[in-house]
């Protein structure tokens, strides 16, 4: 049974008030329940996370997405039913806002491409699960990708030798596809490196509150349902820089 959506007050940055913020919910998809259970405790441990449900293969993990939409989708790369790649496509076509952090045992940088390619945000190894599951937790929700530390060496160096070479590229397939003007773009493109509206405001010296009409109105532009869908479209279009 789903456990029910509950509020976790706290204070605003000025400390005279109550503010009410939403906790994240996460499924985690392992068919193993030792790394169910010690992923649960881990990830349970830090504040404003709930671990609302767990499946122990593919289908039950896009079943519950489908039903409950959790923020997060902790799923391992071998369980039964269904392929890894197959399960990160289905669960981003029926929740597009729900992000998946892969949590495997192999540290393959062809099953990472796979993977963030269908779709997923993040991949972390088992092994490291300690040390890297929090932070990569950290930088989903703040939607950034993260790559455990055997691979981000590697894979970031694959990134940016990618977008070195198709940068121009990337940028002319934005203006011609889709009705975003330069501006627009480089609106995407900081807010998707995780700069805040403040700081994209600075940039660009413009007041915040035109760098919010500008988020809007290029989320309706593209026909994205979501923030997290346009963070994604910059990261396969390569307007994100390492």
């Amino acid at each position: 049974m789903v456990s029910p959506l509950t509020l976790v007050p706290s204070r605003n940055e000025s400390g005279k008030g109550i503010v009410v913020s939403r906790t994240y919910r996460i499924l985690i998809a392992d068919d193993h329940p030792v790394v169910r259970h010690g992923a649960r405790i881990l990830l349970e441990s830090q504040p404003g996370i709930q671990v609302c449900g767990e499946a122990v293969n593919g289908r039950e993990a896009v079943e519950f997405v489908k039903k409950s939409r959790p923020d997060l989708v902790v799923l391992d790369v071998a369980m039964p039913e269904m392929d890894v790649v197959e399960v990160i496509g289905a669960i981003r076509e029926a929740s597009p806002e729900t992000e998946v952090l892969v949590f495997t045992i192999h540290g393959s940088e062809n099953l990472a491409r796979r993977v963030l390619t269908a779709g997923a945000m993040g991949y972390v190894l088992k092994t490291d699960a300690d040390s890297q599951l929090l932070s990569a937790l950290d930088h989903v929700r703040h939607h950034q990708p993260f790559f455990t530390s055997k691979l981000d060496v590697t894979m970031s160096q694959d990134f940016i030798h990618h977008q070195r070479a198709r940068a121009g590229t990337a940028r002319q397939i934005v203006a011609t596809t889709s009705p975003l003007t330069p501006r627009e773009v480089e609106v995407v493109r900081l807010l998707a490196n995780g700069k805040s509206n403040r700081e994209v405001a600075v940039k660009l010296e413009v007041s915040t509150r035109t760098v919010e009409s500008h988020r809007e109105h290029i989320i309706h532009k593209l026909n994205f349902s979501s923030f997290s869908q346009l963070i994604h479209f910059a990261v396969r279009t390569k307007l994100v820089e390492s």
